[in-house]
Parts: C-alpha cells; structure tokens; sequence
C-alpha cells in the first residue's frame, strides 16, 4: 500500500507489514513534531485546517480507518466534511516509499473531517479532486454506520455504500422543494380498534418516543394505520421513517400517506425508481425539504432530520436482510437507530417473530394488540385437513383437493375470488418414486429431478434431461411429485372448475390487485395479489413442505406466510374461510386457527432461552474451505463464554441458481461453523471476528472465508 495516504487514525493492528514498518520507525524518532502538511508537487495549501481525513471507499477489514491528504488551496471552498472526494490511494504493490513518490491510483472517498495538523509526520499527498461540493455525510449518518459496521463486524466503507445512493449530477442541479409546516395531528381512525392505538398517537404527535410492537388486525387497513403514525410524528414537528419487505407494500403506503396529507410530504425510496429519480428524493430528504420516508430496505439508512419514529413491517420476510456486507437487517438498523435518535420505534406485522416477541418480554417495547372479539371478528374462519385425512379421501383426486378444500372452493367462488397458495413456483418441483417415496435423482450428479413440463423431467443442478429412469431403491419406474408447483396446481384447478379463470402469481409475474369477480388465484407464498373486496376462500395447500425444512424458523416462517395469505380473505362474519392443509396438532397450524401469532412467538421465545438459541443468544457463521475456516478458527481470540459449533459441510450451490453471499459455487465444498455467546457478548463476538479477519486479510490470506453475525438460517 502506498504510504502517501498518510498514517492512519487510531490503532494500526491489522496493516500491512510495510506500512507498519514505517509507522513504527516515525514513532521511535523521539521529539518529532507533527508535520505540517505539505505536497509532494508543491502546491500552496489551504490556510486554515489544511488536513483532510478522508474514509476510502475500500471495504475491506484491515483499511477500516481514516488517512490523511492535504487540501491545495483550490479545493478549499469545496472540501468541507460530508462530500465526495478522489485520492491517490495504493501503488499497484510497489514498495511503500516508491509508492509515496509515484503516487497510486486514483480512488473515491469522503471527507470526514477538517485538521489544523496530521498525526503523521512525512509529507502527506493532496486530494486529487472534489467530486461535489454536495454534502451527503454528516456526523448523525457516519456514527449510525459506525455503530452498524461494528455491530456486524464489517467496514465502514461497506456500510457507506448501502448507506449513501450512487451520485447523479442532474440531480444534483436540481433544486429540492421548500419545506411544508408540519400537518395537524391526524384523527385515531381504525387505531382505535387496538386498546392502545390512540395513546401511541397521542404520544407521537405530542413529541414522545413510544416504542411497540404491533399485531395488525387482517384487513387493508393496515397501510393507512402505518399512514396515520408517519402523519402523527410530523404532527409533532419530527420526520419519520417506515421501512417495508417490497414495492407493493411500499405503494400501498405511499398511497395512504398521499390521501391523508397530499402530495409532497413524503419521499419514497426504491431501487424500482431509478438511480436518478432515487437519489433526488434521497436529497430531498438530506436537505431537509422532506420529514418523512417510506421505503424498502436500503431506506434504513435514509438521512431523516429530526427523527420522530421509524417503523417496519413485516420484520420476518427475508427481504429485509440485505445480501450485501455486511448484511445488515433492516429491524436490527431501525432499533439502534431508535436508540441513537431517541426516538419513537414500531414493529408491525400480522404475525409475530421471536425477535419482536423479544422486545416485549424484556420490556423495551409495548405490545399493540386489539381485544380478541375484534380478532374474532376481523379474522376468517380457519378450517384444517390432516394427512391422513387426505389419504383417505377418495373425492375430488384430479385436483389434488380433499372434499373439505373442494367444498370451500366451490362455495367461494359463488361469491369471489378464491386464494390458492402453493409452497413452491414452476410446475413440479421435485420428484420422488411412486412406489417407496425415495427422492428421484439424477444419474450424472445426484442432483434432485424436477418436472418442468408434462414431458420434461431434468435435473435441477446440471440441467441435463432425464429418461428412462428407475428408483435405485425399489426398481420401480413411477414418479410422484413430492411438492406440486404453482403452474401444474394452476392446471389441474383448470381442469376442476374449467369455467372458472385461472391467474397464477410467482416470481416470473407477481401480480399486484384482482378483481372481485370469482376466479381462482394461485400464488407462492408472499406474491399474493390483493382482491378488491377481500377473497371469499382461501386454501393453503402442501403444508407439511414448509413445516418440513430443517431450520430454526420453519414454523415460525410457515405461520407468518400462512396468515400473510388468509389475512387478505373476508373475515368469518362475511362469509371468508381458510383451508390449510397440515396436520391439525402441530404448534403453528393451531395458533392459525386461534389466529395467535403472538403466543406462538412468545412460546418459541421461551424454548429458545431454555436451548440457548437465537435471539436469547448472539450467534455468528464463518463458512468457507475447511482448512481455512480450521485456520480462522484458531487464530480469532473469542470471548471466553463463546461456545463453536461445528464446522459441518455445506450443501452446494445448484448449478444455474444465483449463490447466496457465503455459500459454495457448484464444484466447491465449504465448511460452516457457527460461534454462539450469551447475552451481553455479542459486541465482543463481533469485535473479535472482525479483528480475525481483518489480520488475516492484511497477511494476504486468499482462500474466502465468510463471517455473518446473526445468520437468518442456521439449520
């Protein structure tokens, strides 16, 4: 690295040998004054704070610090904290004092901070440019990113590229919009339903910081109760912020924040938007033109002044974990945000997870909750089919529907449309012998067969076609599907009720509304379109595939997608039914029936306390090829209560399907270990992961290894 980026700030540990080299001998010349800067062309120098501090754009562990660079008098103006700038950083691995004379390449940065004086004693080169005078960094966004690189074990500079959009210049030039006077309180509304609803409001719109965690009532309402909070908080003069898991729920928001205040009062931030358009209301919201926010998960870090409340719904949809290091949550940014800004805080969903279980049990947060006769009321009526009562039922076998699910279709579609959720997208996903159950497999990889049309068997991994196959187990020549798709479920559901349309909704084509008139919607879990006025019925088919997966969460995921689904049918007063096919005794399908996703959660959060599972502990994965995971595991100094699991193999990636950050390419074998710590450690765990990987990093380590802290799945 060159060493005309200048001595860096704070600890040293983790540089690299060169450069800690020529630390240690300017620290052994005793008496050295500090330099004042100058550049190494001779160019004059601003006359006041002629230091830069600048934070390279350079996300890996062992440049996580600020270097020094002289200001030239002709940036002087422009170079003030918070903009982007260019430096000369690095040397393409010439030795460091050839490097200080030969300069290195140019790289993008921000200016933190303005000096009188360096810390480093030789010459320090000057910032090559000033990107905009735009100042897009103040000291409320640095310390939040600080806080959630350390938290995550990652790099500011990581986080900073989450945090901060991409620059566009047109938008730059143009002007943000005047600020609007705060609006007046908004009437309670549907809040009122909640036993607490109007006091949270109340609170808000007087200037307090309530923090609750909120079981909404199924039914559309609850877009413009978020509308109504964001509305309280600006009541009081302060901005809001409300993180949601997509675009669809983000336009409903959007919708309702625009009917109760009109247009302008709010900025929304989605990737769907454009880099332009998106980095205009981002600035719209630094200046302070915009108080409130509604967005997906890269709004998390939205610059909101004079933060009021922030609120996110539907904390359990894996959409709010963001896939980018240092793979931050968005529930996890928004509570040290609350903490930080002091400020009101609000989890919402229609069911409940751990986590939010969490925050009431510990008392940091207020449950939000409406009475059970309204639950009763709002609530449709949830009908259950065991396996064995599909085993033995013989009617209705051409749609795959036992006679209870039929009977509901056909009632509803007398007075709607009928919801059809399905666990899988394509046509069938996977395979299995007829005769013994054993998994079909393909013969050149062992990768699982899947049917993607009537005729079309091929692996799910390599791809190639399969024919001619027999089970290796029994012999036998029949395949079964082991979970049905949404297609061929769409097709057989056509056959049954051939007068009835059939729209499907999944990745390919998610739809957003249907109309009211009866049709059947088939849909994977979280693509379910709305109905205007409500489905009539609703069937949740192949149950037992969610509840089957081997991971901590699975019944905790399968009831938040189940009630994800049956909360957009009628309620029972109106006629609105739920079929799910599942076996009746199990925890999550009774507490579907109850509609009690909180009491789910609160008994999930008790097992977990007792097995020392997350939330109650922190955890951490580091996965990679097993001997360097062997190697990072017995170099990082933990914490003594932190207890290693593992390391076990991971499952490999299927050939043709994206690789999820820390997991094998086909062809690779990886190790996971997973490091568990009690409460209280977690900040150790993380600060002792991240100096681990920050050494080995600066000692060239080139295999990858992966550190996550709390991983969403650990198995």
């Amino acid at each position: 690295m060159s060493s005309e980026n200048g001595q860096p700030d704070g600890d040293a540990e983790g540089a690299p040998p060169e450069q800690l080299a020529l630390i240690r001998e300017s620290v052994r010349k005793a008496g050295t004054p500090r330099a004042k800067p100058r550049t190494w062309r001779g160019a004059a120098l601003a006359k006041e704070l002629p230091v830069a501090r600048v934070l390279v754009d350079k996300g890996v562990l062992h440049l996580d610090r600020y270097f020094d660079y002289a200001v030239p008098e002709e940036l002087d103006a422009d170079a003030q904290p918070g903009v982007r700038v260019r430096v000369r950083f690095g040397a393409g691995g010439r030795r460091v004092r050839e490097g200080r004379r030969e300069g290195g390449g140019l790289i993008d940065g921000f200016l933190v901070e303005r000096r009188a004086e360096s810390d480093y004693a030789g010459p320090l080169a000057a910032l090559a440019q000033v990107v905009s005078p735009e100042r897009v960094l103040d000291e409320e966004l640095l310390g939040l990113a600080r806080v959630v690189a350390d938290r995550y074990a990652g790099s500011l500079a990581d986080v900073l590229q989450l945090a901060v959009p991409p620059r566009s210049a047109r938008a730059e030039r143009r002007p943000s919009p005047a600020p609007q006077p705060p609006p007046p309180a908004p009437a309670p509304g549907s809040w009122e339903r909640y036993e607490q609803g109007p006091a949270f409001l109340e609170s808000l719109a007087s200037g307090g910081a309530p923090r609750a965690v909120w079981n909404a009532l199924p039914g559309p309402q609850w877009s413009e109760e978020l509308a109504r909070a964001v509305a309280a908080a600006l009541a009081s003069g302060r901005g809001a912020l409300v993180v949601l898991p997509d675009g669809r729920a983000v336009a409903r928001v959007d919708a309702a924040l625009t009917g109760l205040l009109g247009e302008g009062r709010h900025a929304v931030l989605t990737a769907d938007a454009g880099p332009e358009k998106r980095y205009a209301q981002w600035l719209a919201v630094r200046r302070g033109s915009v108080r409130a926010v509604v967005g997906t998960r890269a709004a998390m870090f939205a610059p909101v002044r004079d933060l009021g409340l922030v609120a996110v719904w539907d904390d359990g949809d894996d959409s709010h974990s963001e896939q980018h290091a240092p793979q931050p949550h968005a529930r996890e940014v928004l509570l040290l945000r609350a903490a930080q800004d002091r400020c009101g805080f609000l989890l919402g969903g229609w069911s409940c997870t751990v986590e939010a279980a969490q925050l009431v049990d510990t008392g940091w947060a207020r449950p939000l909750l409406a009475p059970r006769e309204r639950v009763r009321t709002a609530a449709p009526l949830v009908r259950t089919v065991g396996d064995q009562d599909l085993a033995r039922d013989e009617a209705a076998r051409a749609a795959r529907l036992p006679t209870l699910a039929w009977q509901a279709v056909r009632e509803g579609l007398r007075h709607g449309p009928v919801l059809v959720q399905v666990p899988r997208r394509g046509y069938v996903p996977r395979m299995a012998c007829a005769a013994c159950r054993a998994p079909a497999r393909c013969r050149h990889c062992a990768g699982p067969l899947e049917a993607r049309g009537a005729d079309d068997l091929r692996c799910g991994w390599c791809g190639r076609e399969e024919s001619g196959w027999h089970c290796p187990e029994c012999g036998g020549f029949r395949l079964r599907a082991q979970v049905v798709g949404a297609r061929r479920t769409a097709e057989e559901l056509g056959r049954a009720f051939p007068a009835v349309p059939v729209r499907t909704s999944g990745r390919e084509h998610v739809l957003d509304t249907v109309p009211g008139a009866p049709a059947l919607v088939v849909s994977t879990p979280g693509a379910e379109p709305v109905a205007e006025g409500g489905y009539a019925a609703a069937l949740l088919l192949d149950g037992w595939a969610m509840l089957g997966r081997p991971d901590l969460r699975s019944g905790e995921d399968a009831l938040r997608r189940w009630i994800g689904a049956a909360a957009l049918v009628r309620p029972q007063p109106a006629g609105g039914t739920v079929v799910v096919v599942a076996e009746p005794t199990l925890r999550p399908v009774q507490a579907l029936v109850r509609w009690d996703p909180v009491g789910h959660a609160v008994r999930e959060l008790a097992e977990r306390a007792e097995l020392g599972f997350p939330p109650v502990s922190r955890m951490a994965a580091v996965s990679g090829p097993g001997e360097a995971v062997s190697e990072f595991l017995r170099a990082v100094e933990l914490p003594a209560p932190a207890e290693i699991l593992g390391p076990v193999p991971l499952p490999v990636t299927a050939a043709g399907r994206p690789r999820r950050p820390g997991a094998p390419s086909p062809g690779e074998h990886w190790d996971r270990a997973l490091i568990r710590v009690p409460p209280g450690h977690g900040a150790a765990l993380a600060a002792a992961l991240k100096t681990a990987q920050a050494t080995r990093m600066a000692r060239g380590g080139n295999a990858p290894v992966w550190v996550r802290i709390d991983p969403l799945d650990i198995g």
